[in-house]
């Protein structure tokens, strides 16, 4: 039976969604490896928009998962519908809708707030003992989570210093790693990975991602 990996998307773009390259990455190593993939979004309002030809902000609101849509090709869940019960694995692209609308560590770093969407389905699945993968920026969302839980999670986002700063005060380990690495803490069963945190160009995130993905997998076969 094929492994089940829930993929949690934050919008669609890297400035104030998910990151297209690492979200197609993920996707695609997946579906190399034949798991049956769930990809879902919290159904919330994005924390802003950017116009992507410019970097400026743009008039009007979105959705995160309408926009989240658009990479899904519209097979997308509410993550208020999905529970650990239904999945293998979790994995969590980057890109500033991680951070912006997942969670709000652009604004707050350290100190920031959690989805609760986001935090409900990530407490899940550590209680139930399931592997959680997260690239480029997303990694703080598992310092985060697990940080409050006491677990002492480690994980990168590549070689950042203010970032892993950042994850230190939220009681979690950052591990510096090159572009195509992964940070595999087996007692959490996190895998973590820096795709464009590092990254040159769109191979070195394909090969982190498969990475990341291969080990998640291992993973969630190990019971």
């Amino acid at each position: 039976m094929a492994m089940r990996v829930g993929v949690v998307l934050s919008g669609c773009g890297v400035f104030d969604g998910s990151e297209i390259h690492e979200a197609v990455s993920v996707l695609i190593a997946l579906d190399k490896q034949g798991a049956q993939v769930v990809c879902m979004a919290p159904n919330v309002v994005q924390a802003e928009v950017i116009n992507h030809a410019t970097r400026k902000p743009a008039s009007g609101g979105r959705n995160v998962l309408e926009e989240s849509a658009r990479i899904a090709r519209g097979q997308i869940r509410d993550m208020a519908t999905v529970n650990a019960e239904q999945l293998d694995a979790l994995v969590f692209p980057g890109g500033f809708g991680a951070v912006k609308n997942l969670s709000t560590f652009a604004k707050d770093g350290a100190g920031m707030k959690v989805n609760p969407e986001v935090a409900r389905l990530v407490g899940e699945m550590v209680k139930a003992k399931k592997p959680i993968g997260l690239a480029c920026i997303a990694p703080v969302l598992a310092a985060g989570i697990l940080g409050a839980m006491g677990l002492k999670p480690r994980v990168t986002i590549g070689t950042d210093n203010g970032t892993a700063q950042a994850i230190g005060a939220m009681k979690a380990t950052h591990v510096e790693a090159g572009p195509t690495d992964v940070c595999v803490d087996e007692v959490n069963r996190i895998v973590t990975t820096p795709c464009y945190m590092t990254a040159g160009g769109p191979w070195q995130v394909y090969q982190g991602a498969e990475k990341m993905v291969a080990e998640v997998l291992r993973m969630a076969g190990i019971k």
